[in-house]
């Protein structure tokens, strides 16, 4: 039991065994900060996030699309996918229209600027990869990168056994 102000050392494990540092959680956060500093790195000064990396990069290989499937194409829930067109919008590099068939829905395609910047983007995709996996040979490249499509692919866990209603309740 955790005594308050008291502090493990580093080579003390805690009496239930938990260490952050090798939660899978944790470990994939370090990942991503890893990946997030090497695409800055390698972008350099073109002013683009990930996340606009993958929408403007979806939008040049495929065209007009409506922000539902953009969405699912680029693993982006609404409210972020939003946020992310509203400032590529700003920018100049997306436009952002109602369906003509469809007032509801709306639809998203790179203008000529956000063209030419996604070209550049794809010339540049390849080297984010090669920066991120690095540290990989290529064996291990293919596996990490087969794991994580594989956990990147699941569907939202099945509820515990603590969270399940009762029968009858």
């Amino acid at each position: 039991m955790a005594v308050p102000g008291k502090r493990l050392k580093d080579d003390e494990a805690p009496a239930d065994g938990y260490r952050l540092e090798e939660q899978v959680g944790f470990l994939l956060r370090k990942a991503h900060q890893a990946a997030t500093e090497a695409f800055q790195a390698t972008v350099g000064d073109i002013d683009v996030t990930p996340r606009q990396f993958s929408v403007m990069v979806t939008l040049l290989q495929g065209g007009e699309v409506s922000l539902s499937r953009l969405g699912e194409l680029t693993a982006m829930d609404p409210a972020t996918l939003l946020g992310v067109t509203r400032r590529l919008a700003r920018r100049g590099l997306v436009a952002v229209r109602s369906d003509p068939t469809d007032r509801r829905r709306r639809l998203a395609q790179l203008t000529r600027s956000g063209h030419d910047l996604g070209r550049e983007l794809i010339e540049i995709g390849p080297r984010i990869s090669e920066r991120i996996l690095d540290p990989f040979t290529p064996d291990e490249r293919r596996t990490v990168l087969r794991l994580l499509e594989r956990l990147g692919n699941r569907k939202g866990p099945e509820p515990s056994s603590r969270n399940r209603s009762k029968p009858g309740a």
